[in-house]
């Protein structure tokens, strides 16, 4: 193992980190016929060529947007462009605005697998136009205007004052489930989009989602945020409590999705300043981190039930990654020194177990006692978007 930072909030350090991740996807990133691979083992190499999943593209083009943003590499943005590309060509269904969530793809040609649309993809679809317009590809505002417009149509609940969940292919069949995890990812998707055009619309309508979710629907359960819903907006304790490792709707409390709705808090208070946005922030990250924290082994267990108990003791990345850099938002508004030390502790925890000191990048589950699971270092889904977005961001408080 590298020998440990002196400082883990220095610019030198999170820049470095930044660029060894960088490092770790370079030899094997790109497909020549556009776009990228998505599926990467342990040591760098490419385990599966041909599956693409709309979470994957979209989080690739964030990673290199904001890559280029920090480093002022032509490479960088040259991949944004093919990313963008390649979203347009195979993810977008043109008919209907929406946006195929699983491909095949052999020599530049793509198979649909899954044309479900979700609004979780969706939320990615806007974060990655959003970054992409920032780093100068213009057509990208259109983009995202388009996509907000289908999503408006498609997905939103106005009485409600949160997106729904999942249509069928060509959105004539909306599934009954609710969820909060795809309006947590449109909410920083939403705020991405405001940073990026400066529309007031993207703004409010953030903060209309974080108050709903962290407010209302948290009050539901006694102050933090349940992962399932009906309907009609009420908890449903039942669902996928057989599949509590689901990789897109877990069973019980995430206390990542805690802190990462603390943390988008934060970023809302950035631009419009309420004392309640700072006042939850603390909440969600003090009540999640208290019961989750590993007293035996370190690090922050990736679930826990109603009654705290905890259901799922593995160790995710992006968890301690989410976490480390809520900390940092907190420490920063608050002057609280718990945070700071919080922050320190999870970067230490992440630096000994999880941050792969041999090829780069971070391993992506360990077992409850920091073993590793299996060889797959970056399946669809991970990107490391989540450790290079939080580097980032920690980044932006020492500007």
């Amino acid at each position: 193992m590298k020998s440990t930072p002196d400082n883990f909030k220095s610019r030198e350090f999170l820049t470095q980190h930044i660029a060894d991740t960088l490092a770790f996807y370079e030899p094997n990133i790109d497909d020549e016929h556009g776009g990228f691979y998505q599926n990467f083992s342990d040591n760098g190499e490419v385990f599966d060529k041909h599956t693409r999943h709309l979470v994957s593209s979209t989080r690739f083009v964030f990673n290199y947007a904001r890559a280029y943003q920090t480093f002022n590499d032509e490479k960088y943005l040259n991949r944004v462009k093919s990313g963008i590309e390649f979203i347009r060509k195979h993810h977008l269904v043109e008919q209907t605005g929406g946006y195929n969530w699983l491909l095949k793809v052999e020599n530049g040609q793509a198979t649909v697998l899954d044309n479900t649309n979700h609004c979780y993809g969706f939320a990615f679809v806007i974060l990655a136009y959003s970054w992409a317009y920032r780093a100068g590809v213009t057509e990208a505002r259109e983009y995202l205007n388009d996509t907000f417009q289908t999503m408006e149509t498609h997905f939103w609940d106005a009485k409600a004052g949160l997106y729904k969940d999942q249509h069928n292919s060509d959105f004539t069949k909306c599934d009954s489930y609710r969820g909060q995890n795809a309006n947590m990812h449109t909410c920083e998707a939403l705020i991405a989009a405001y940073e990026a055009t400066k529309d007031e619309i993207f703004l409010n309508r953030a903060l209309t989602l974080a108050d709903n979710m962290v407010n209302r629907q948290a009050n539901l359960m006694g102050g933090l945020i349940w992962e399932h819903y009906d309907i009609n907006w009420q908890v449903d304790l039942e669902y996928n409590k057989d599949d509590p490792k689901n990789l897109f709707r877990p069973w019980g409390f995430q206390p990542g999705h805690q802190t990462e709705w603390s943390k988008l808090l934060m970023f809302l208070n950035k631009h419009k300043p309420q004392k309640w946005l700072i006042e939850r922030a603390q909440a969600l990250f003090d009540n999640s981190i208290d019961v989750a924290w590993d007293k035996q082994h370190d690090g922050i267990c990736y679930g826990f039930a109603p009654d705290k108990t905890i259901c799922d003791d593995d160790k995710y990345f992006w968890v301690q990654a989410e976490t480390l850099c809520c900390a940092a938002y907190l420490y920063q508004a608050t002057g609280d020194e718990k945070y700071q030390q919080w922050y320190d502790k999870i970067w230490q925890y992440s630096w000994q177990h999880l941050v792969d000191h041999q090829y780069g990048a971070w391993f992506r589950i360990l077992t409850a006692d920091n073993k590793k699971i299996d060889t797959m270092k970056s399946p669809i889904g991970k990107t490391d978007y989540h450790t290079m977005g939080a580097c980032f961001d920690v980044l932006e408080l020492l500007k």
